[in-house]
């Protein structure tokens, strides 16, 4: 696989919600490619965060790109609420509704990237069948809900197989996609997760944990060399 060039969200998820506004900033003075936004609804994943209101509140600070997670039931009914508080793209849960297509095609007709993700125990046979309505698809590698968890290596034999079958697809696609990865990123699970053939890694908990959070994305950005 050629070397591709890694992109870097950093997860909000793990900022101090009192400053989102600075946090924002700090994020986009430091040089992360995306400000990575995990919405949850206490029903798909057993936890709460941040909604529509708070992305409008990161898109005001900042002008970066603003890359929505969300962990919902139902995503197709919140698309557009999320489009007009300045999501650039959306990613919704392959298990979290029966209407994948339709949301999928939503997105895309809205003018914003769309994305699928896939829980750790998701089988990756489906992904194929939604390549053709996708600019991501996100592996989890840690169980979603909370950060601060351990990256599930397992994941990535799936990244490794997608990728594969990407590359074979080439030829016949109109655009590029990307494999994201999202859980207990640091640079040694950088690596492992660039090597299966991941080009964008979203962090949090290793990222604000870091003295110099410019330092830090520049370290996961090198991990592909």
């Amino acid at each position: 696989m050629p070397e591709a060039k890694v992109q870097v969200a950093a997860s909000i998820l793990s900022a101090d919600f009192g400053h989102l506004a600075d946090e924002a900033k700090r994020i986009e003075d430091a040089g992360a490619d995306a400000i990575h936004i995990d919405v949850m609804d206490g029903h798909f994943v057993p936890n709460f965060s941040l909604g529509a209101r708070a992305v409008e509140a990161i898109h005001r600070s900042c002008n970066l790109f603003l890359d929505v997670h969300l962990m919902i039931y139902n995503p197709f009914d919140y698309v557009e609420s999320f489009i007009a508080a300045g999501a650039d793209q959306i990613t919704f849960h392959f298990e979290a509704t029966e209407n994948v297509e339709d949301a999928l095609k939503f997105i895309r007709k809205c003018g914003k990237k769309a994305g699928l993700a896939f829980n750790p125990e998701t089988s990756s046979s489906f992904i194929s069948s939604f390549f053709h309505r996708c600019d991501l698809i996100l592996f989890l590698t840690v169980h979603p809900g909370f950060g601060g968890q351990r990256f599930l290596k397992d994941v990535a034999k799936k990244i490794q197989t997608t990728r594969e079958l990407l590359e074979r697809m080439q030829g016949r696609k109109e655009h590029a996609m990307d494999i994201q990865v999202d859980g207990g990123i640091n640079p040694e699970t950088a690596r492992i997760a660039v090597r299966a053939g991941a080009n964008y890694l979203v962090s949090g908990h290793y990222l604000f944990s870091q003295p110099n959070m410019k330092a830090a994305i520049e370290q996961l950005k090198g991990c592909a060399s």
